[in-house]
């Protein structure tokens, strides 16, 4: 029996470790209570407790645990819902995509997000943009930019989702073509009819009105293409569809200083004037015998011939009659 035993001191001490085991052998020698008394007693059970080691609840910066401070900070706030109204019912809704030690979230109208799957202690986890706006292209909805993500050097990380047809919403891929840009294709069920990504019919009665009427102005050859793009960029700011941006201030400059004028008229009239003003400094030189020779590109800016006119004018006004100095090339 003592025999028995100590076999069965043996056998829970290579379960329980050789210490425990050895207590137990000891005990049981000096004692004939069934074993039963020892579970009884609460040997066993306080001996047989495992601690179990947790893995960590999340990964990264996005762990719930830590301060709020230490979570994902947005820089701004998404822009306002819009585009076509069948897609509206993403809003909301969060799809996930897993590809080596990152997983992407996308959640339409809302944000673009990484996470580290790993261990490290400093897991990246970040926001790569912020739903901003939509990208359009020959009147269609082709992309959603998601911008001002976390920031990468000099930069913020901003990402473009291509709308495909799909059998379920789902997100399918996921690149990086440049540094912090990232390049997401999301498959939804909702943009396969042929005119589910059309611009018009998103739009107001009046602001498809305003459409017509540029579309009209265009063809009767009252705007250049120039100011029909530009008409159609402020419908759809107007709609929320697109953001105004500093690019568009430096287009604006860009375009005031070359003289691209928006429509015909107004560039017959800004032709008109020139074209006055060259006359007045030609009848001024003509006075003071000033030789003129003019340049076949004369017309070619305003800023050119008022540079050269000016030159001349000032030269006589302060009365040189040197032909070889105001000789204009």
């Amino acid at each position: 029996m003592a025999a028995a035993r100590l076999l069965l001191a043996v056998s829970v001490g290579a379960a329980l470790g050789e210490g425990v085991g050895v207590l137990l052998g000891l005990f049981l020698r000096s004692s004939t209570r069934p074993l039963t008394v020892l579970y009884s007693a609460g040997l066993l059970a306080s001996a047989g407790k495992m601690k179990i080691v947790e893995e960590p609840n999340t990964f990264g910066l996005n762990n719930p645990f830590l301060p709020q401070t230490n979570r994902l900070q947005p820089k701004m706030p998404p822009s306002a819902i819009s585009g076509p109204v069948h897609l509206f019912r993403l809003a909301g809704k969060c799809f996930s995509f897993v590809e080596s030690t990152y997983k992407y979230e996308f959640c339409p109208f809302h944000n673009v997000t990484q996470h580290e799957q790993t261990f490290r202690w400093n897991a990246y986890s970040g926001i790569l943009g912020i739903w901003h706006e939509w990208e359009i292209e020959n009147n269609t909805f082709v992309g959603m930019w998601m911008r001002e993500g976390d920031s990468c050097e000099t930069k913020s990380r901003q990402t473009k989702v291509h709308l495909v047809c799909g059998k379920s919403n789902k997100l399918a891929y996921v690149s990086e073509p440049s540094t912090c840009v990232y390049s997401l294709t999301f498959e939804t069920p909702l943009v396969c009819h042929p005119h589910s990504l059309l611009v018009y019919p998103t739009l107001t009665e009046a602001l498809q009105r305003k459409w017509d009427e540029a579309e009209q102005s265009l063809y009767d050859q009252l705007i250049t293409e120039q100011g029909y793009k530009k008409i159609l960029r402020e419908i759809f700011e107007e709609a929320g569809l697109l953001k105004a941006t500093e690019e568009k201030e430096a287009e604006k400059q860009n375009t005031k200083t070359s003289l691209q004028f928006e429509t015909v008229d107004k560039c017959n009239k800004e032709y008109k004037k020139l074209s006055e003003e060259i006359k007045i400094l030609k009848d001024l030189l003509s006075q003071h015998n000033v030789a003129y020779r003019g340049s076949s590109a004369e017309n070619t800016t305003a800023e050119h011939v008022n540079h050269k006119w000016t030159t001349a004018e000032t030269a006589v006004l302060n009365g040189s009659m040197n032909a070889e100095h105001l000789h204009l090339e």
